[in-house]
């Protein structure tokens, strides 16, 4: 079975008969491609172009055989987002409801992770209920590392006021197994959002607020690729982080944008 291009095909909402249409072939050559049959070279480009994902991450056997280097990183790609916008918002649930060991988050606010699915909370503690490892990591409002992140995109304190507003949303997580919230005070090059072996990540360009910016989707492949240096800096950044204690601090109410 080639899974990774059924579950593209659903992320991407492409149905088999529409692939088969757009590669001009019969349905069930489509449904050969899902059983495992790897597909002539021109019918693989003609899939990988329309589906937005690297050739060699739905089908790294032919590269193996062209003696291509195996470092693990360009099987790793599954599709690139010219903003983080542009993410369809199914791809954001549908990971969210389908990780079984663990989800991740390293941002600043993180405001349209709740703005965005007004249940998510109530989504992560679910998740942690059937054994998730649920961990988010927000940046820290008092800290030097969001007041000078503020100056850069030139919104000042805006930034740790949107910061305070989105964890009153995730306040009922608070003392619940399986989930834990953290603030780190670090220079962040990158937002990332783990979901098992799915790694959605929103790098950060000088001045440009995370939004604006491209989005890579990964899926980890080995233990030698980009995914994992990604998860590496994200438990690093974790262990530096301090645990969030709302009663203790300045917090915002809703309807921060």
């Amino acid at each position: 079975m080639n899974d990774r291009l059924r579950t593209v095909l659903g992320q991407r909402g492409v149905s088999p008969d529409s692939l088969a249409e757009v590669c001009e072939v019969d349905p069930k050559t489509v449904s050969r491609w899902l059983g495992g049959r790897i597909p002539h070279a021109r019918h693989r480009f003609r899939v990988a172009r329309h589906l937005r994902v690297e050739e060699t991450f739905l089908w790294p056997e032919p590269s193996n055989r062209l003696g291509r280097p195996q470092d693990g990183s360009g099987s790793e790609l599954v599709g690139t987002h010219p903003n983080r916008a542009s993410v369809p918002r199914d791809v954001w649930l549908t990971l969210l409801r389908e990780a079984r060991k663990e989800i991740a988050v390293l941002v600043f606010s993180g405001t349209f992770f709740a703005q965005s699915n007004p249940h998510v909370a109530k989504m992560l503690s679910e998740r942690a209920a059937e054994g998730v490892r649920v961990r988010l990591c927000f940046g820290d409002p008092d800290g030097q590392a969001v007041a000078l992140r503020g100056r850069e995109e030139g919104i000042g304190d805006t930034l740790a006021a949107k910061i305070r507003a989105s964890l009153t949303y995730y306040r009922p997580l608070l003392g619940e197994t399986g989930c834990a919230v953290r603030l780190h005070d670090t220079t962040l090059y990158t937002s990332m959002f783990r979901y098992d072996d799915n790694l959605l990540v929103n790098p950060h360009v000088w001045g440009q607020p995370a939004s604006a910016n491209p989005l890579f989707h990964l899926k980890r492949t080995d233990g030698t690729g980009w995914f994992d240096n990604y998860a590496q800096s994200f438990d690093a950044v974790w262990a530096a982080a301090r645990s969030w204690a709302p009663d203790q601090e300045r917090t915002a109410g809703h309807g921060q944008d």
